[in-house]
């Protein structure tokens, strides 16, 4: 894969309270894991997240195998791993000290099928093809996307799926504005490179949940 993404902890900016408007949205550094994991685990999230309620959306079979990308310190990916218990979870990042933490998180919780894997700024780095790209907060940090996601397919099985969460134009919460991606551009993105869209859940208050699998050809 060649197409140029940015898919680190930066993309997780918008739950630190940050991402207001008239400020910098990636002047921030990530290099401390802890720091940030109070924010981005913050049990108030899951007021509006919902992510027991996204999981069951995304109906994963026992021994699926799901790439987290954005990963952060993990809120998604133990989760996921829970939910996965004869699958495996690639939590995804391109900052260190957050692939860092996941790893020790993960054996803290005893998760043993989760792997963190350091990105690239080109490249997710995925050693296999997945069942599921999950990307929370972070679609709209992918520069070339219609190339980015083109090249995707590669990583997706046969019928993979890309769950696609991001930031409504109005939420209250997340980047600024002028950085938000509304759902239709990201439905027409997604077309040009050659996906269909096959869900839209809207069970999120701030949030849009769009599903895709690859066309056929």
């Amino acid at each position: 894969m060649n197409a140029a993404v940015a898919l680190g902890a930066a993309a997780l900016l918008a739950l630190a309270g940050c991402g207001q408007p008239g400020g910098d949205h990636h002047a921030h550094r990530f290099d401390d894991a802890e720091k940030w994991a109070r924010i981005f685990d913050d049990p108030a999230r899951d007021a509006w997240q919902k992510p027991a309620e996204v999981i069951r959306a995304l109906r994963l079979s026992a021994n699926a195998t799901v790439a987290d990308l954005g990963a952060g310190t993990g809120y998604f990916a133990v989760r996921l791993a829970r939910a996965v218990p004869a699958g495996r979870v690639y939590g995804v990042d391109t900052e260190p000290d957050m692939v860092r933490y996941l790893g020790e998180r993960a054996q803290r919780e005893r998760l043993a099928n989760v792997t963190p894997v350091q990105a690239e700024a080109r490249e997710p780095k995925l050693p296999v093809a997945v069942d599921l790209v999950l990307v929370v907060n972070t679609y709209h940090h992918i520069p070339s996307r219609v190339e980015y996601l083109r090249q995707l397919k590669t990583a997706l099985k046969p019928g993979g799926r890309i769950a696609i969460i991001d930031f409504l134009e109005e939420a209250p919460m997340g980047p600024p504005r002028r950085a938000r991606i509304p759902a239709r551009a990201v439905v027409d993105e997604f077309g040009r490179a050659g996906y269909a869209l096959v869900e839209r859940h809207d069970f999120l208050p701030h949030q849009y949940f769009l599903v895709f699998t690859a066309k056929a050809g």
